[in-house]
């Protein structure tokens, strides 16, 4: 068997999907960023003395956020009183003093409201001798739901599930659940003001804006009452929207209600924000192993956005060149992107955007020689499944016609999981203690071998 033949480059291509999700697992990024020497607490460039604290709370949010406070915990010992969290079900970790909160994700439910309210209540109590330090994730936003007044969670459910399924991306899917919500766009900050806040996060967002990665709980707000009447107007769901919610923007674009907190807010001047892992990190990762493997590498992008089935035809044009001209890399190569890909639900199958990317790629890959096509989410959950993404390559079509199954109908309903499940090319990690974002790559053997 060749080096870089269809079989060993789907091993290869797992072992480049993990190099990039272990650079980035969220406790070892804490540790990184983070450090005690007797009371002086290192968090990055900046230090805090503890002893003028009377207390120290962990308040967070998160898919990854749990692991994040194993490393807290350990790093601060006796000086961390006590804390609370709320993570995605089945993503706990035993922890001493921090409390975990099982609650729903992506679309928020009953048990998240119940664990934002305790790490509200634990909040109440904090005053100038008080240092908050809050650990944030990607999936944050929707499990960390505290419904503004008048509006219900139900309400907040139905207007998250509009916005999925009609491909609104991660920004403007949080701009809405800002205004919907009493913690976030800087709603945690008042909350804890005025005492001393750290945020430690670990960002799933495009560019790594801090306002945007878990809708910014402890960040000034850039969206507006507006921009919400725009993303909405933009899908074309207002009449869809349960109306105290359409109520809502209205109000606040006339000025009948306050905006979230902006630049200049008081309880946001005793914060401290620092990013202390990204997609990036992952990228150059993957970048690394696959060079390490034999492969001559080239990084597209870590801001990679759009459709994910669109976003396919990218990576199996790109890999067309290189086979017919070895352009813009000669073979065997392997490019990687990063980012987050939408998907517009148009039927009722089972699937998340790496699936479907992969499954629009191997359409457009049929018969196209020594290709495999790689995507997957850093957290191990793409979409509403229990795969990380999935894995094609340019004999799939052959294999799945064999097996009776119609590539382009699977694509029509979304049904990407069941194309790939009795294929085995799901790729299943379970949870896996980050959350980052994506990373996509499609690898090119030598055509002469």
């Amino acid at each position: 068997m060749s080096r870089y033949s269809i079989e060993n480059m789907r091993q290869d291509a797992r072992r480049v999907f993990d190099a990039a999700v272990e650079v980035v697992d969220a406790e070892q990024c804490v540790r990184h960023f983070v450090s005690l020497s007797g009371s002086t607490l290192q968090v990055g460039e900046q230090s805090f003395d503890l002893g003028v604290y009377d207390r120290v709370l962990a308040v967070g949010t998160g898919k990854a956020s749990p692991r994040m406070g194993i490393a807290l915990e350990d790093i601060l010992g006796d000086h961390l009183s006590e804390g609370v969290m709320n993570t995605k079900y089945e993503h706990a970790e035993d922890l001493e003093k921090i409390k975990i909160v099982e609650c729903g994700h992506p679309v928020p439910d009953q048990a998240g409201v119940e664990g934002t309210n305790e790490i509200l209540h634990l909040l109440e109590g904090a005053d100038e001798l008080t240092l908050v330090i809050c650990l944030i994730s990607g999936g944050g936003s929707a499990l960390m739901p505290a419904p503004s007044e008048g509006i219900t969670l139900e309400e907040k459910q139905e207007t998250t599930k509009l916005l999925l399924g009609c491909g609104a991306n991660i920004v403007e899917l949080n701009s809405i659940r800002k205004h919907l919500s009493q913690v976030k766009g800087g709603g945690l900050a008042r909350a804890a003001f005025p005492a001393t806040v750290i945020s430690l996060m670990l960002s799933d967002v495009i560019g790594d804006p801090m306002d945007v990665i878990a809708s910014g709980p402890t960040v000034p707000d850039s969206s507006t009452f507006k921009d919400c009447l725009d993303i909405i107007g933009k899908y074309e769901i207002m009449d869809a929207l349960p109306p105290a919610v359409r109520t809502r923007f209205e109000q606040g674009v006339n000025g009948e209600i306050p905006d979230t907190p902006k630049p200049g807010d008081e309880a946001l001047e005793r914060c401290h924000n620092v990013v202390v892992g990204s997609n990036g990190l992952a990228v150059a990762a993957a970048n690394e192993m696959a060079r390490e493997l034999g492969y001559n590498t080239l990084v597209l992008s870590t801001r990679l956005e759009g459709e994910a089935r669109e976003i396919a035809h990218i990576y199996t044009a790109i890999a067309k060149e290189i086979l017919k001209t070895g352009q813009p890399i000669a073979a065997p190569a392997c490019v990687i992107a990063g980012g987050e890909t939408t998907v517009t639900v148009r039927g009722k199958g089972k699937g998340g955007r790496n699936q479907e990317l992969a499954l629009a790629g191997a359409i457009q890959l049929s018969g196209w020689g020594k290709v495999v096509l790689f995507s997957g989410g850093t957290d191990g959950t793409d979409g509403p499944t229990d795969a990380a993404g999935a894995v094609a390559d340019s004999h799939t079509m052959e294999r799945s016609e064999k097996a009776g199954l119609s590539a382009i109908e699977f694509l029509k309903r979304n049904d990407a999981y069941h194309f790939f499940k009795p294929l085995d090319d799901l790729v299943m990690t379970g949870p896996t203690g980050t959350n980052v974002a994506d990373v996509a790559f499609v690898m090119v053997g030598e055509s002469g071998e």
